[in-house]
């Protein structure tokens, strides 16, 4: 048994492993806030992203499983009924435009530090996140009927997000 806290076991700094256990919950709230929703698809978007990142802790890749365990533990259990509020950024767009240009610092981080795959599992869980969140609830459309299920600014978020990790 080691004092060293797991992510020194996995080769992160405190401030890195911040940057990969905030990022999930960053880029939910980010998808989510892409188009302008009502609080009831607002909380199912999230409670979609929430689900993804939830389900992940018992992912084959030990950095994933890791990260998805302390964004958990720091954002609630929906497992056991934990609600955390749901974050609406005042400046939707920048908000995104930060959380892209996390996702590229997180990029470089992996490709430095962490296994091949561990790394692409990262970035895939983080897109798929983005995926689950913006096709939680359709926009648009009257009493649920009609609209659209992923509006151009969501399918923009998405793409400048898996762009940003494919560096």
């Amino acid at each position: 048994m080691t004092d060293r806290p797991l992510y020194a076991e996995l080769g992160f700094t405190d401030a890195e492993w911040g940057l990969l256990t905030g990022l999930p919950q960053s880029v939910l709230t980010a998808a989510s806030a892409a188009s302008p929703d009502s609080a009831r698809k607002t909380r199912a978007e999230s409670a979609a992203g929430l689900d993804r990142i939830s389900d992940a802790r018992s992912s084959a890749s030990p950095l994933v499983a890791a990260v998805a365990t302390a964004a958990v533990a720091e954002a609630g259990d929906p497992e056991i009924g934990e609600e955390p509020p749901v974050i609406q950024p005042g400046d939707p767009a920048g908000y995104a435009a930060d959380v892209v240009a996390r996702a590229g610092e997180v990029a470089a981080l992996l490709a430095a530090k962490a296994s091949p795959a561990d790394a692409e599992t990262y970035k895939h869980w983080l897109v798929e996140i983005a995926d689950e969140v913006v096709g939680a609830a359709s926009t648009g459309g009257v009493l649920g009927i009609g609209g659209e299920t992923v509006t151009e600014s969501e399918r923009t978020f998405r793409d400048q997000l898996a762009k940003a990790l494919a560096r």
